[in-house]
């Protein structure tokens, strides 16, 4: 009895020491990657955004991948792209400095609902979105449900389909039940991520290498805080729940646009994810020697490509101002 109760202190001390050092680690990451743009409230939860360039220009949206957050479009996409458009990059719902009220709000579906209702707020309708991995996946969403938000898509290697299995570095996030990510999140998760770290950038980046500044210009000490890892393990476990549903659905899409993936893409394959697209009106490209991260590694090769998105798929400001008075002029009287 006597070595069970010291075992059960000792295991105790073990998770104590755990979440103290998980947060050191958290404040460190708030401290090296702050807030950057405000923060919009929505149903289930709040938006956190950035924008850039002229309201009045084409809008472009950055919905950011698994684990991610908008500083991985402001690393250069943003900046790359504002002078010509007005492009907004947010946080998903729950990640960055974006939250959400339960598990439920991970299914795409939701958070695609959460999205538009931002948009809305914004008085944003046909914008051009740019999703990143999972952002991909959450832009069809939109353009299925909301279409009326969505004039193009610009999918930088997208997720478009269920996947046969997690990858290996997500694999941790494969948790179901509530309390225990919680539990997990807040005792070992963030420092067995703080460890892991260099060798999960370089499968998410592979065969690229990813860059020194990551942690604060791209915003990865974000995900090293509990809030990340539970966010990132109800997306993994909501994807799987909804995303056939959503797959069953592609063939409403009316919202056209593009795709573009690294052939070398470690964590998705470009084959499973991106010719089969072709069929619902999607354009596909593929940059050989590249990998997932594109939109970091090669920001003016996507800028070129989410251009010529928009060129294909929006109709110029110009056109649009001058539709009416045109029309007006056939109306008697």
């Amino acid at each position: 009895m006597t070595i069970v109760l010291s075992l059960i202190a000792a295991f105790i001390a073990f998770l104590l020491a755990m979440a103290l050092w998980t947060r050191k680690i958290m404040r460190q990451g708030l401290k090296t990657v702050p807030q950057l743009g405000q923060i919009v409230p929505v149903q289930g939860g709040s938006i956190h955004f950035v924008e850039k360039g002229d309201p009045n220009a084409q809008t472009i949206v950055m919905i950011h991948g698994l684990a991610g957050q908008l500083q991985h479009f402001t690393y250069a996409l943003v900046d790359q792209l504002s002078e010509e458009y007005h492009v907004i990059a947010l946080d998903r719902p729950g990640c960055g400095y974006s939250t959400r009220d339960k598990a439920e709000l991970a299914h795409l579906p939701q958070q695609a609902a959460m999205i538009a209702e931002f948009l809305e707020t914004k008085g944003v309708d046909q914008a051009v979105l740019v999703g990143h991995s999972l952002g991909g996946a959450v832009s069809l969403a939109l353009a299925l449900d909301h279409p009326q938000r969505v004039s193009g898509l610009a999918l930088l290697a997208p997720l478009t389909h269920r996947l046969p299995e997690t990858p290996v570095i997500f694999k941790p996030l494969e948790i179901r039940t509530e309390w225990l990510r919680s539990l997990i999140a807040n005792t070992i998760a963030v420092p067995m991520a703080s460890k892991t770290a260099p060798h999960s950038l370089g499968v998410a980046f592979g065969p690229e290498t990813p860059p020194d500044d990551f942690l604060d210009r791209a915003g990865g000490a974000l995900g090293l805080r509990p809030s990340a890892f539970v966010t990132a393990s109800q997306d993994v476990i909501g994807l799987d729940a909804s995303c056939d549903a959503q797959v069953a659905r592609y063939p409403e899409l009316s919202v056209p646009g593009g795709i573009l993936y690294g052939r070398q893409d470690a964590l998705l394959s470009p084959a499973f994810h991106g010719p089969p697209m072709t069929k619902y009106g999607l354009s596909y490209e593929e940059l050989d020697g590249l990998g997932h991260m594109i939109l970091i590694t090669e920001p003016e090769t996507c800028a070129a490509f989410i251009r010529r998105i928009v060129e294909t798929t929006t109709v110029p400001r110009t056109s649009m101002q001058n539709a009416v008075p045109e029309a007006l002029k056939e109306i008697p009287g």
